[in-house]
């Protein structure tokens, strides 16, 4: 991350710099539902399952923490430019890390159920997508510590890969259901996983965004150039004209 000039305030660099270890012990956290969560699926390990939904108390109360340390920074100090940017995607990663970490739980609680079923095959689909969930979440959490902007630029062309990838699980998962009604239940829980991993990208992807607003003051929401197929439909149909 970039070096920030040095305050006349110690109290404030230092409480600056306990926000930040509060966002980074936070997203080990989160990292560690991630990976326990994909493993209890493909392991039909419930007790880690169990582990996961623990572990999302103490998240929760380093959401609250970091939300009540920013506040009280943004009284005390009355900070401005990049301070006030910096304590202020604080606590929106916070926030985003708590959706991450509730996605979690949706994995883990979706598993438990699947362990009372047969196995299905198409659990495999879901390593795929949690390779792309996972990486894109780890690039956002370098981004941030590391105020790596051109990296956080990418992140959301990584994102709508993942998009594709659940899309394409979530055809193979119906199709299966269409044809095997036994089968349907599981599929269906599947579904609803393959969704949370990509809501993880998403939440992820904000993440790199906060970032990059607090480095360098420019909000990258919503200006990336459509994805190519996008354009390809766009001129296929041809110009809007008048009737």
């Amino acid at each position: 991350m970039p070096e920030r000039t040095k305050h006349i305030s110690t109290s404030f660099d230092g409480a600056l710099y306990d926000l930040k270890n509060d966002i980074l012990m936070m997203s080990t956290l989160t990292d560690r539902m991630l990976q326990n969560a994909i493993t209890g699926l493909l392991e039909r390990n419930t007790e880690l399952c169990e582990q996961v939904e623990a572990d999302d108390e103490d998240v929760d109360i380093l959401e609250k923490q970091i939300d009540q340390k920013g506040v009280a920074l943004l009284i005390r100090f009355h900070p401005v430019a990049s301070d006030m940017r910096e304590i202020v995607s604080a606590m929106k990663i916070g926030g985003h890390l708590e959706q991450i970490a509730d996605e979690c739980v949706t994995i883990v609680r979706r598993t438990k159920k699947l362990n009372f079923d047969a196995a299905l095959r198409e659990v495999a689909l879901v390593k795929r997508l949690h390779l792309l969930a996972s990486g894109i979440f780890r690039d956002s959490i370098r981004a941030f510590a590391d105020g790596d902007c051109e990296l956080a630029r990418t992140l959301k062309f990584n994102d709508r890969e993942l998009d594709d990838a659940m899309n394409e699980a979530i055809e193979r998962l119906t199709a299966r259901a269409s044809l095997e009604s036994d089968a349907a239940r599981s599929c269906l829980d599947l579904i609803f996983i393959a969704r949370a991993l990509e809501r993880i990208g998403d939440n992820a992807t904000s993440i790199a965004e906060d970032s990059f607003w607090r480095d360098q003051g420019d909000d990258i929401r919503h200006s990336y150039p459509p994805k190519k197929t996008e354009l390809d439909t766009s001129s296929r149909e041809g110009p809007n004209l008048p009737t």
